[in-house]
């Protein structure tokens, strides 16, 4: 067990296996020592995490299916380095998409879910550039899709 997965173990997150992609495009493409990581939707164990911010889901519900998203992204990290996270540098930045309503404007409150979660999983290589935007919709109806850029050994 890695450094990182012995503490998504202190904060009690078992990493799912690593999203099939749902239609013609790959999960990840390595690039010398950066992973592209597609964007992941908010789905835990219990499926799919669905709704709209402003409508009918609060800030702490999608900054929680923000953090799913994390979680997929770091198994996504982790099938890009042959199973072995303790390959994976750090967080390089992640662009973050929300379901919300043409009034909500707390996007980055939402996105925060993701991103505090990596910083506690990872430490300072947790840390990283961000943007947060609104969608009108986004696949299936998940509140949340975060892609994401990490530097790997």
């Amino acid at each position: 067990m890695s450094q990182i997965e012995a503490r998504l173990a202190e904060l009690g997150v078992t990493l799912p296996d690593a999203p099939a992609p749902a239609a013609n495009y790959v999960p990840f493409v390595t690039v010398g020592d950066i992973v592209h990581v597609s964007g992941q939707i908010s789905q835990n164990a219990g499926g799919l995490i669905k709704g709209r911010l402003g409508d009918d889901l609060s800030i702490e519900q999608g900054a929680e299916a923000a953090k799913c998203c994390a979680v997929s992204l770091l198994a996504q990290v982790k099938k890009a380095c042959g199973g072995d996270l303790s390959r994976l540098v750090r967080v390089v930045k992640l662009t973050g998409f929300v379901n919300s309503t043409p009034e909500f404007i707390d996007q980055p409150k939402v996105i925060n879910g993701a991103s505090d979660f990596l910083v506690a999983a990872l430490g300072d290589a947790g840390r990283h550039a961000r943007s947060a935007v609104s969608a009108a919709s986004l696949p299936l109806g998940v509140a949340v899709e975060i892609e994401g850029i990490f530097e790997i050994r």
